[in-house]
C-alpha cells in the first residue's frame, strides 16, 4: 500500500481548516480534463508501456523559438556537465551534514567559492544561495547588520522586478526601508542615485547590465557610498562579467548573481542558485555555508564549514540568516561547466551572444517601421526597444501564430512601458533564428495593424 502518513479524519479536518469540503473542491481551479485521475488511480503499468505513454506525451510538446531572457538565460551545456555533475557519489552525498565525512563534497564547493571569488574578483564566496532574488536579500540584510543603526536600502529600479518583489516580500516583517530610484527610458540615473544615499543609507544595490541590458559602471556611485559609510551591493550575469568591468574592479563591497547561467537547464524554473562574494571585512556577515581548507595534525589537507553563524550552531536572535543550506548540486553544475569553459570559453560565450543581440536590434529597427532603441546606452546580450504596437500583444500573437517568443514586454513590469520589448539572444542564436523572428514580429504587426483598422471601420 502507498505511505500516506494520515488518516481520513485528519484529511477531513484539513480540508476544513481551508474550508473546503473535499479532495476535489480543494483542486476545482484545475480544469477537469488536466486532473489526471485514471494515471493516477493506475495500479501500474509493465516498463515497455510506462516508456511508450511517456514518449507519448513527450511528443505533445511544442519547440519555440525563444528570445526571451528578464534573468534567466538559453546557454549550451555541455554534456560533461551531467556527466560528472551527475556521478553518483555526488548526488548521494550532496550536502554536508557532517561535514568531516563529506571531504570530496567540502573540497568541491570550496572550489566553486574560489572560481565565484575570482570571477567577481572579490576576496570570498560563500558556498551558494537558493536563488538570485535570495543572494539579493540576504546582501541587503548584510548591509542593514554591519550599519547596525541604518535601515535604508536605495535601489535601482533597473534591478530585476522579480527580484524586487522578493526583497519586499522577505523584508516585510524587518526594520529595512527600500527607496526606488527611477530609470531614465531603461537607462540608470547614476546622479540620483547618488543623491538618494545620505547619512541614513545602510546599502546601495544595483544591477549590472540593468533589467534593460543596459552596461553601466558604478565605481563613482560605488565611491560615493563609501563616502557616506554605506556599503555598496550589485547584481551581476556571471557570464557576462568575463567581458564586463568586474564587482571588484568598481569598488563594489558585496556582488551578487543568479548562477542559471552556469550549466543550469531552463528547467520550468529551477532548481537554480545564488551567487554571493564580498570583501573580506564582511565575510563573518555573510549568510549560509562557508567551506574553508585547513590542515589536521599531520599535517594533511581538510575541508570544514567555518565561521558557522547559522541557527543550526548559534541563537537564532544573532544568526546572519535563516539560510541553513546551500544548493550544493547546482553550484557544482556550476563549478563544472566554469572548469570545462575556462576564461576564453567564457569570453567566447559572452562575445557571442552580445553580438546576436546586436545584430537582432539592428535588424528589427531597421526593418520593422516604428521601431527604435529604448535609449542610446551600451547594451549587452539584452536589448529594450520601443515597438509600434503593444509588446504584450505581440509576444501573445507570436506564441500563438508563429510559436516563437520575441522576448519579455516590460509593461508588465513598468508603467510607461507597454510598447517596450525586452529581447534577449545567447550564443545558441543564430542569424537564422533572428530572420524567423523578424517574420513573425512582421507578421503580427501587420495582423495587428489590419486588426485595429477593421474595428475602426465597425
Amino acid at each position: 500500500m502507498p505511505y500516506i502518513p494520515h488518516t481520513e479524519a485528519e484529511r477531513d479536518a484539513m480540508l476544513k481548516t481551508v474550508g473546503v469540503e473535499s479532495l476535489d473542491d480543494l483542486f476545482v481551479d484545475i480544469a477537469p480534463d488536466l486532473r489526471p485521475k485514471s494515471f493516477l488511480a493506475s495500479a501500474g503499468l509493465p516498463e515497455q508501456e510506462v516508456r511508450t505513454l511517456c514518449e507519448e506525451l513527450a511528443e505533445r510538446n511544442t519547440r519555440v523559438l525563444s528570445f526571451l531572457g528578464a534573468g534567466y538565460y538559453d546557454h549550451y551545456i555541455p554534456a560533461a556537465v551531467d556527466a560528472l555533475a551527475g556521478q553518483s557519489a555526488f548526488v548521494t552525498a550532496y550536502t554536508p551534514y557532517q561535514a568531516e565525512c563529506s571531504q570530496g563534497t567540502l573540497q568541491a564547493i570550496f572550489e566553486f567559492q574560489t572560481a565565484i571569488a575570482r570571477l567577481m574578483e572579490l576576496d570570498c564566496a560563500n558556498a551558494s544561495l537558493y536563488d538570485g532574488g535570495t543572494a539579493l536579500f540576504e546582501a541587503c540584510t548584510m548591509c542593514v547588520r554591519q550599519a547596525k543603526k541604518r535601515t535604508k536600502i536605495v535601489l535601482d529600479e533597473g534591478i530585476n522586478p522579480i527580484w524586487r518583489k522578493m526583497l519586499e516580500t522577505y523584508a516585510r516583517n524587518l526594520p529595512v526601508e527600500f527607496v526606488l530610484v527611477p530609470l531614465k527610458d531603461g537607462a540608470p540615473d547614476k546622479e540620483a542615485l547618488k543623491a538618494a544615499i545620505d547619512d541614513e543609507t545602510a546599502g546601495v544595490a544595483v544591477q549590472n547590465p540593468n533589467f534593460f541590458g543596459v552596461v553601466e559602471d558604478y565605481s563613482d556611485v560605488f565611491a560615493h557610498a563609501k563616502e557616506k559609510k554605506a556599503l555598496s551591493v550589485i547584481s551581476v550575469n556571471p557570464v557576462l562579467l568575463s567581458v564586463l568591468k568586474t564587482p571588484g574592479a568598481m569598488g563594489a563591497d558585496i556582488a551578487v548573481g543568479e548562477g542559471q547561467p552556469l550549466g543550469q537547464p531552463l528547467d520550468f524554473g529551477g532548481p537554480y542558485l545564488g551567487l554571493m562574494a564580498c570583501k573580506k571585512a564582511l565575510v563573518r556577515q555573510m549568510p549560509g555555508r562557508l567551506v574553508g581548507r585547513t590542515h589536521d595534525t599531520q599535517g594533511r589537507t581538510g575541508y570544514v564549514l567555518t565561521l558557522q553563524a547559522r541557527e543550526q550552531h548559534i541563537r537564532r536572535s544573532k544568526a546572519t540568516s535563516n539560510i541553513c543550506s546551500n544548493q550544493n548540486l547546482c553550484a557544482l553544475r556550476a563549478l563544472v561547466y566554469l572548469s570545462l569553459m575556462g576564461p576564453q570559453g567564457l569570453k567566447d560565450v559572452a562575445e557571442n551572444s552580445i553580438a546576436m543581440a546586436h545584430h537582432a536590434a539592428k535588424e528589427i529597427v531597421d526593418q520593422i517601421e516604428g521601431a527604435s532603441l529604448l535609449n542610446t546606452a551600451p547594451f549587452a546580450n539584452e536589448v529594450a526597444i520601443r515597438l509600434p504596437v503593444p509588446a504584450d500583444v505581440l509576444v501573445q500573437r507570436c506564441l500563438a501564430r508563429h510559436k516563437c517568443v520575441p522576448g519579455y514586454p516590460a509593461g508588465r513590469d513598468f508603467k510607461g512601458m507597454e510598447n517596450v520589448l525586452v529581447l534577449a539572444c545567447t550564443e545558441r542564436n543564430t542569424r537564422g533564428q533572428v530572420g524567423i523572428l523578424l517574420d513573425a514580429m512582421k507578421d503580427v504587426i501587420a495582423w495587428i495593424g489590419q486588426d485595429e483598422l477593421c474595428q475602426a471601420r465597425g
